[in-house]
This record gives C-alpha cells, sequence and structure tokens, in this order.
C-alpha cells in the first residue's frame, strides 16, 4: 500500500529504506526494552505493552485512511495466470505462428499487434486465437476465458524471477542460524555490564538490525560469508578459553570468562548484510512484478523470509541429529565447525546467485534522477 502511494521511483526507494528503518527500530525496541521488562518486571506487563503498541499502530493505520490513494479491487490476480497455464495445455496440439494476427492481444498492444517472447514458448498457446475462441461474444471475452499475450508475458516475468528467488534463501540463513545459535553462544559468556548489570542474552539480536541503508544483493552475500567466518573464528577462541578452564566438562556449562561484546562485530556484519540486502529486494520484486501484483510483491518477501527461517531451522535441526557439534552443553560443542558449514554453503550459493544474475533479464528498468538503475544493482 505504502509504495502504490508514491510515483517517482527515488520516493519509492527512500519509503522502501523508511520502512526498513522502522522496521528494525522495532524489532530492537522488542529484543531490549521489552525483554527487559519480561525479565525483570513480569511477562503480563511484557504482553500488555506489546499489545497497546500494536492497537495504536492501528488506530493510526485507519485514521489515515481517507487521505490514501485507494485501488479498485479487481479480482484475484492470480485467476488470470492460472488460466494461462489452463489455456497452453488445452491448445498443446496447435502449432505457434510467427503472425500477430493469430493472438489475442493485450490492452496495451491494441494498436500494434506483436509476438509473444520465446522465453517458455509452450505458453504461447494460450492467447492463439481457435476457432472456439472467435465465435465468443463480447461478455465471454470479458468474463475473463481468453488469455491475452499481456497475461502471458506477465506469467514469465514471474518464472524468470523464481531462480533468483532461490538463490537467496540461503543468503537469509545465516541470519537464522545467528539469531538460533548466537543468543546459545552468549548465555556461555561473560554479560556482566558493571557490577550489578548482566546484558540479556536475546540483545543480540539487536546487533543484527542496526543496517547501513543502501542496496547492493551482491555485497549482501559477500558480507553473509565474512560474518560466518568472523564468528567461527569468535567461537573458537571461546572454546579455547572453556577448555583452558575446564568448564566443558560441567554438566550444564558454565559461563566462559569472555565477554559478549566479543559478538557485536559478527553481528553487526549480519546487519550489515541485511541493509544490503532488505531494501533491494523489496524494491527488486516491486519492479519486476507485473503492474496488479505489485502490492503482493512487498508481501512475497515475507514469504521468501518465512521459507529461510524453515530453511535454516531444518538444517540446525540436521546438523543436531547426525553430528556431534551442538549438544547440550555447546563448550563440549564445535559450533566453530558449524559456522564454517554455514561459510561453505553460503560460498556455494552466492555461486549460483552470480550465474541466476547473469542470466536474467530485467524489464524496462526505470532510470533515476542520479542516472542509476535498479539493473546496475
Amino acid at each position: 500500500m505504502g509504495a502504490y502511494q508514491l510515483d517517482k521511483p527515488n520516493d519509492r526507494d527512500s519509503f522502501f529504506n523508511w520502512y526498513t528503518f522502522v522496521s528494525n527500530v522495532c524489532l530492537i525496541v522488542s529484543c531490549t526494552a521489552i525483554v527487559y521488562v519480561v525479565d525483570n518486571v513480569s511477562w503480563a506487563w511484557g504482553f500488555g505493552i506489546s499489545s497497546a503498541a500494536n492497537t495504536l499502530g492501528l488506530l493510526l493505520l485507519f485514521s489515515s485512511t481517507r487521505f490514501y490513494r485507494q485501488m479498485k479491487p479487481q479480482g484475484s490476480p492470480f485467476t488470470g495466470l492460472g488460466r494461462v497455464v489452463v489455456k497452453a495445455v488445452k491448445n498443446r496440439g496447435i502449432l505457434l505462428s510467427q503472425n500477430p494476427g493469430v493472438y489475442f492481444q493485450g490492452p496495451e498492444n491494441n494498436k500494434i499487434p506483436t509476438l509473444p517472447s520465446k522465453f517458455f514458448r509452450f505458453l504461447n498457446r494460450a492467447a492463439l486465437k481457435t476457432e472456439r475462441d472467435l465465435e465468443t461474444n463480447e461478455s465471454t471475452r470479458k468474463s475473463g476465458q481468453l488469455c491475452t499475450i499481456t497475461e502471458i508475458e506477465d506469467l514469465k516475468d514471474l518464472i524468470k524471477i523464481v531462480p533468483l528467488f532461490t538463490s537467496g534463501l540461503l543468503v537469509r540463513v545465516p541470519y537464522v542460524i545467528q539469531v538460533s545459535l548466537g543468543i546459545l553462544q552468549a548465555l556461555k559468556m561473560d554479560r556482566s555490564l558493571g557490577p550489578d548489570f548482566k546484558v540479556p542474552a536475546a540483545i543480540i539480536v539487536a546487533f543484527i538490525h542496526i543496517h547501513l541503508y543502501q542496496r547492493r544483493f551482491h555485497r549482501s552475500n559477500l558480507i553473509s560469508n565474512l560474518d560466518m567466518v568472523v564468528l567461527a573464528l569468535v567461537e573458537a577462541k571461546r572454546l579455547k578459553i572453556s577448555r583452558m578452564h575446564n568448564l566443558q566438562n560441567e554438566d550444564n556449562g558454565a559461563e566462559v570468562p569472555m565477554s559478549i561484546f566479543w559478538l557485536v562485530p559478527p553481528l553487526a556484519l549480519v546487519g550489515m548484510g541485511e541493509a544490503f540486502h532488505l531494501p533491494g529486494l523489496v524494491s527488486f520484486y516491486y519492479q519486476e512484478f507485473p503492474d496488479y501484483l505489485k502490492n503482493t510483491s512487498v508481501g512475497v518477501v515475507s514469504l521468501f523470509y518465512g521459507i529461510a527461517f524453515y530453511i535454516g531451522n531444518a538444517l540446525i535441526h540436521v546438523i543436531h541429529r547426525s553430528t556431534d557439534w551442538l549438544p547440550e552443553n555447546i563448550n563440549k560443542g564445535r559450533l566453530d565447525i558449524v559456522y564454517c558449514l554455514i561459510t561453505i554453503i553460503v560460498g556455494v550459493n552466492f555461486c549460483y546467485f552470480l550465474l541466476c544474475g547473469s542470466l536474467y533479464k530485467y524489464k524496462a528498468a526505470e532510470i533515476v534522477e542520479d542516472g542509476v538503475s535498479l539493473s546496475e544493482e
């Protein structure tokens, strides 16, 4: 809804950056202030403050509705895409033609007939004019039983995005790993800040969400690799200190005399990687999705992150079941090897990402005022 209110590419980019900034400020507050309230006051107060904040947000949203640019309801955007596949299967026995006149044109192509692209040519059959289609009346045409070249090209645009979508999933895995395992590390480190205060272990997540706002996908991949390497080095040092003090033999694992703030540099690197990745990811999907799916494109980012969390947690489960690197007492484990393994996986994925990026052809790139297009990112 937010980006739909803006027309200029620069304004939309600013919106995506601010959207990311505000989202992560909220995450920092929840990982620090709310966690502190839960630990030191009560769970009821923690949930109460969160509920009050959500209620206030809803009131602000609904009170501003009359100022928004409203979209006219047009039915499900996925109906036409599904119809393209069904129609292409029905027309599978019909030969394709190089004559633009035998294809139903979209509303943008009424004046100048065009041919559908050669990518996924099988789908082009969905727009072929058959004798039965030519006999349909105007009401049937408006009801959406016919497919146009525009609908076919929209589906092809989505198919072309799939490889880049999959290549980005593993970029998010280091974040998932560190949210899950980083807190375990923090619990076994010295969290003292002064004589009477202990830093909550969950506060380390806040460092991940301190972002520098730029957009470069390839930098995000490189930083994801770098932060895993740094985390492996920090964990190797923590295990060395643990062995020096013979702490690995204690039943529940003792705190290692090593400051929790050793985790700040690698977690800050994760935050930088997120900063390069998230705003650019939202902008990329918003630009490359069909016009009637642009609002849906922002929701795809949430789907993207949800799948990445499942992958990350599944990876942790597999490592836990098949190796002794993640025991109950991580002072006995080899969390540093886990981080090295993730580094290798993300490195291989980076090569896959470069391949997908080199083969991907952008839609007509929007040239912003400073002369840089999104396709250059």
